[in-house]
């Protein structure tokens, strides 16, 4: 009876040592909070005459990410109000016709899966997909980004394209002017990031 005590207290040790082991062993998950301050927001629009540019500005931005999975979540999230081209006309126009900012208040990247390592130190692409939820409507995404961390600072840039009309908005051209039927945008940002080893 007391070997059987001894060997139940070992299976119990053991195994809270593996528990232990294992929770020390699973890797911190990545935190970046985007700065709104610090991040820009720049998007082009083509035209017949010439190249349209403005800005939007940035609410807020958090994405958690899980290293040894990749998996990301969170959200990334523009007022779509913010839009401007600096010209009053062309903005009152882009708002309440194309981008219908009464409506639809906010675009907002939500991040589902990181390809690429994370290390503090160095630059380094790493790709994040996930879904942009704008104008109503949910669509596929994937961003190539430029990182680079340094200790609890976090930059990134990155590039991609929306096709705005494909995605049911309006399109803001003439007979005598025609746009493109996508908008590049280039972004810039910065924040800080926890959780790296």
């Amino acid at each position: 009876m007391k070997a059987f005590r001894i060997f139940f207290l070992f299976l119990t040790f053991a195994g809270a040592g593996l528990s232990m082991a294992s929770a020390q062993a699973a890797p911190q998950k990545i935190t970046v909070h985007l700065d709104p301050a610090k991040t820009n927001i720049r998007w082009t629009l083509k035209s017949t005459f010439h190249n349209v540019h403005g800005t939007f500005a940035l609410k807020g931005g958090l994405i958690t990410i899980d290293p040894a999975t990749g998996e990301a979540q969170g959200e990334v999230i523009v007022e779509t109000e913010t839009g401007q081209s600096g010209n009053k006309g062309r903005d009152a126009k882009m708002q309440k016709e194309v981008l219908e900012s009464v409506k639809y208040p906010e675009a907002i990247f939500h991040p589902e899966k990181v390809t690429g390592e994370l290390k503090s130190g160095s630059l380094q692409k790493v790709t994040i997909s996930g879904l942009f939820t704008m104008h109503g409507s949910d669509h596929p995404l994937t961003l190539e980004m430029n990182v680079d961390l340094r200790d609890n600072d976090a930059r990134a840039t990155t590039h991609f394209v929306i096709p705005y009309v494909q995605w049911g908005m309006t399109y803001p051209g003439s007979v005598l002017m025609h746009v493109s039927r996508q908008v590049d945008v280039d972004i810039a940002a910065q924040g800080s990031v926890d959780g790296l080893r």
